[in-house]
């Protein structure tokens, strides 16, 4: 956070510098303009044979100079403003590392699965987008196989997101009748408020679309149960139609907020049934990445300083705790109290006949003469008696 407002102060200074450099070249410039103005106001009233008095002819040289002055003056300024500017790039350098190869493992990706289980997330991740041009050729280039099925829903997705950013209702609504059955089993509201912004845009329109909008409130019945307040609501609005719904205790049902919201539950629901995440992967890799970088970068300059490298060789393991918070857990996890370490598939949690939990690796240490006695209390087992648990 230190370095981030360290650099921050350098470009508050830029800006600031900047203004005062706009502020005071836009009073300079005024005033030369109004200055040559006045000059040949004088000089277009004279007649044509008059010729210029000593007077006018060193006034005239007088605005030269000082237009020279000026000239060379801002171009000064600016060469400081310039100066300034380099200093945030080296603010930049001087708090933030670039090189990141230090921690990296090239090994990661060496096996052809693992190359081809990220080019299809990032494939993946530009079909989100709606940036299919690109992710078709990464597909082309990389040699993936995507079936056409596995591409629709993500071209059905961002095109009914691109409708309802235009606030056009009809794709969304279409798809929300054609899965409200998938729709009533996770108790979607998304139909509902499709229906309920509708019914605004109709209520937004007047008088002369009362009927019409009686008429559509009959698409309401089926929520009647579930969103009983919210058409109380939309019913007593309608009360409001000859003097405008933005004029009456109901003007807020004409917020944008509800446009914005619309979106996001559509997102949320319609990755709910297609079985994927809200959020890209790719995305929340990234950031994950970023917010444990700072910390790996620590221990790994330490680890050089005090020569033990070394010791950072565990594929599977990091050399440090990360925690990211609870917005980036997505499931179970199981650390041995003996060893203090993470559970992995090779090194599974293992539950002896007493109750107690400890992993694969802690079973095989505490192992002795085909016995087994469990660390917390004085019960003794087999080895083979342990049962792996499962997540």
């Amino acid at each position: 956070m230190e370095s981030c407002n360290a650099v921050e102060r350098e470009v508050d200074r830029v800006l600031s510098k900047f203004g005062g450099l706009r502020d005071h070249s836009k009073k300079n410039l005024e005033e030369l303009i109004s200055s040559i103005q006045s000059i040949q106001r004088e000089l277009n009233d004279a007649p044509e044979e008059h010729e210029i008095t000593p007077t006018q002819s060193l006034i005239l040289m007088q605005t030269i100079r000082k237009i020279k002055e000026a000239i060379s003056r801002m171009g000064q300024e600016h060469k400081d403003l310039h100066s300034t500017v380099s200093k945030v790039g080296k603010s930049v350098d001087r708090n933030f590392v670039t090189d990141f190869t230090s921690i990296s493992q090239e090994c990661n990706f060496e096996e052809e699965e693992k190359r081809f289980l990220l080019n299809e997330v990032i494939s993946e991740h530009f079909m989100r987008q709606g940036m299919l041009h690109i992710a078709d050729a990464l597909i082309e280039d990389a040699d993936l196989e995507i079936a056409a099925e596995k591409k629709e829903p993500f071209l059905e997705l961002h095109r009914i997101l691109g409708a309802l950013k235009q606030r056009d209702l009809i794709p969304a609504l279409r798809w929300a009748e054609e899965n409200r059955d998938n729709l009533n089993e996770i108790r979607s509201s998304l139909e509902f408020k499709l229906h309920r912004l509708r019914f605004i845009d109709l209520l937004k329109q007047g008088p002369s679309h009362q009927s019409q909008a009686l008429q559509y409130s009959r698409n309401f019945e089926a929520f009647a149960d579930r969103h009983t307040r919210d058409l109380q609501i939309l019913m007593g609005s309608m009360l409001y139609l000859q003097q405008g719904i933005e004029n009456s205790p109901y003007s807020h049902l004409l917020a944008p907020i509800y446009w914005d919201e619309i979106c996001d539950v559509f997102t949320r629901d319609a990755c709910t049934l297609l079985g994927m995440s809200v959020e890209s992967p790719l995305s929340v890799s990234i950031r994950a990445g970023c917010l444990a970088l700072p910390p790996l970068l620590n221990i790994r300059q330490v680890m050089q300083q005090r020569q033990v490298s070394g010791v950072w060789s565990n594929k599977e393991e990091l050399p440090v705790e990360i925690d990211l918070g609870r917005e980036y857990r997505y499931h179970s996890i199981f650390a041995c109290p003996i060893l203090r370490q993470q559970s992995t598939e090779v090194n599974p949690p293992m539950r002896l006949i007493c109750g107690h939990v400890i992993s694969r690796d802690a079973l095989g240490k505490l192992s002795n003469n085909n016995k087994v006695k469990c660390p917390y209390c004085p019960v003794e087992q087999l080895p083979s008696d342990a049962k792996q648990v499962f997540f």
